[in-house]
């Protein structure tokens, strides 16, 4: 993998498989692996946000899920050959995990979500070992769900909460978590359980899974995505054109 820095963030450059091969190895080796994926919003999160800028930075893998970045990055004259989103690493991940016998743990969401998806991703995957799952209200007590996952046996865990709440948490734990690979998947649980609509491919390849999000919650969404990629727009706009 190759690592670039975009927008003042780095982020690595490589395919589905070669991620999913990379973190395997570092699994089987026993070496702890963070990882990330970035979007368009939190690049432009991180830009004024720089404890999200560290969280994001003391990542071993940073993927790039959001075809806004592989779309910018390439304006930019970097060689993205696709994009790896976060949601289809996370089933990836489930499978190879199936297959290895590596344990792993769910955190985040409702409880109502993640035990929809805890059982959801048993029924696709009968083989796989899940050593514990806990919803993502446990703030009052950091410490008591870190003991939690260390005393499951996990080798893989799975976070998702919202940025930066997840990105800060995994880099303030990762140290006592007892894991060997830790990776935030934001809203992936709701995905999987069914309770949010991904947008059809071809609204993915064409970079528009953001206004299939503002088509299904107007009323919340459309003010985040048109602030945040009309940032984004100018951030590239600079940086092609003012920054030499």
């Amino acid at each position: 993998m190759k690592r670039i820095e975009f927008l003042k963030a780095p982020m690595d450059i490589a395919t589905m498989q070669e991620t999913v091969s990379f973190i395997e190895s570092r699994i089987e080796q026993k070496q702890f692996l963070q990882h990330v994926v970035v979007n368009v919003a939190k690049i432009v999160n991180m830009q004024k946000d720089p404890v999200l800028a560290e969280s994001v930075k003391a990542c071993e893998v940073i993927n790039i899920d959001g075809m806004g970045v592989v779309f910018g990055a390439r304006f930019l004259g970097h060689h993205v050959p696709e994009r790896v989103a976060g949601v289809d690493l996370f089933h990836e991940l489930l499978a190879m995990s199936a297959k290895r016998d590596f344990p792993v743990f769910l955190l985040g969401a409702t409880e109502e979500v993640v035990s929809k998806t805890v059982e959801v991703v048993k029924a696709q995957n009968p083989s796989l070992n899940i050593a514990g799952y806990n919803d993502g209200y446990f703030w009052d007590d950091e410490e008591a769900i870190v003991t939690k996952i260390h005393e499951s046996g996990a080798k893989l865990l799975f976070v998702a909460i919202t940025s930066p709440k997840k990105e800060n948490f995994i880099n303030k734990w990762q140290d006592k978590l007892g894991v060997d690979f830790v990776m935030g998947v934001g809203g992936t649980f709701d995905v999987v359980a069914g309770k949010v609509k991904r947008a059809p491919k071809w609204m993915q390849k064409a970079g528009l899974e953001w206004l299939y999000r503002v088509l299904q919650e107007p009323g919340r969404m459309w003010k985040r995505y048109l602030v945040t990629n009309s940032k984004f727009a100018l951030l590239l706009l600079k940086s092609k054109f003012l920054t030499r």
